[in-house]
């Protein structure tokens, strides 16, 4: 009796890590470092929602304004914090932001961010969205970052983390380089597409403060740990190959005094190891990799 094949996704396909294109980031450095500030905005009572306190009343001024904490506070304090180790992070920005704190966006500008397309508010999903309506929405949001910016993203991370079925097509066909939501691999990846060239950018789903602090319910000092036990592993992987660590946090849960400060340990732990690594931001670990990899890569 013949073994029946296992379903797959089709969207990219077994590769050790041990046979791999050799090169280095700049520098010659073998580990490159970002780290991602999710800057959010919801619809009041619709929709998806981040809760801290599960079961509020309705209306829930609660939760809202734990949310909103990121956009009046938290983002600033990130930004200033990730400023003092000269560190310029990734921006996942829902477009939404640039009507509702557009001061954040000043801010985010002003430390060299690079904005990475977010949706237009974390109320969205892409989950459900036809093929059409999905295209447009995608659109809306290189466009409205066009205008903002002067030029359009170079990378997305969607809402939750969700997909259609046709999301990656589309994300190649709308002119997109990259899509931060996957952690299959240390390195960058190319996906299979109906449309044209994207890359995975690894993102560490666990290093992630929604999914491990909120999610899961660890402690900022646990999750401080987390990242610094991850980068150390990876700092000495990365003597004999080139390797991507990302380290996602979000205003309203980082930005928080108490996490802020265990955040701060675990940033200083990375950046007193500047001179062995490449602190960068997705976009242009992106572009070395393509110049480096070529279509037939990781």
């Amino acid at each position: 009796m013949s073994a029946t094949p296992l379903a797959t996704h089709g969207r990219y396909s077994f590769s050790s890590i041990k046979d791999r294109p050799a090169y280095r980031w700049p520098n010659g450095a073998g580990l490159a470092v970002y780290v991602a500030v999710g800057v959010e905005e919801y619809s009041f009572g619709e929709g998806l929602t981040e809760d801290l306190f599960p079961g509020a009343s309705r209306p829930d001024l609660v939760n809202a304004s734990w949310r909103d904490y990121g956009n009046r506070v938290g983002a600033f304090r990130l930004f200033e914090r990730l400023a003092s180790f000269d560190i310029a992070p990734a921006l996942l920005l829902n477009t939404a932001i640039y009507d509702h704190a557009p001061a954040v966006i000043a801010a985010a500008r002003d430390i060299g961010a690079e904005f990475v397309a977010h949706g237009i508010s974390n109320s969205h999903t892409l989950a459900g969205m036809d093929p059409q309506e999905e295209a447009a929405y995608l659109r809306a949001v290189v466009e409205r970052i066009t205008v903002e910016e002067g030029a359009p993203p170079a990378g997305w991370s969607s809402p939750w983390l969700a997909h259609s079925p046709a999301t990656l097509d589309l994300l190649a066909a709308e002119g997109f380089k990259y899509v931060a939501d996957f952690r299959m691999d240390d390195q960058p990846v190319w996906l299979t597409t109906q449309t044209g060239r994207l890359m995975s950018m690894p993102y560490a789903l666990e290093l992630n403060d929604s999914t491990t602090i909120i999610g899961r319910q660890a402690s900022a000092r646990d999750f401080a740990e987390m990242i610094i036990d991850e980068f150390d592993e990876m700092l000495e992987a990365s003597r004999t190959q080139p390797l991507v660590m990302s380290v996602v946090v979000h205003s309203f849960i980082s930005g928080q005094p108490f996490r802020l400060r265990a955040l701060t340990r675990a940033l200083e732990h990375i950046a007193a190891r500047r001179q062995e690594i490449w602190l960068a931001r997705p976009g242009d670990i992106a572009a070395w990799a393509e110049e480096r990899t070529g279509p037939g890569g990781a």
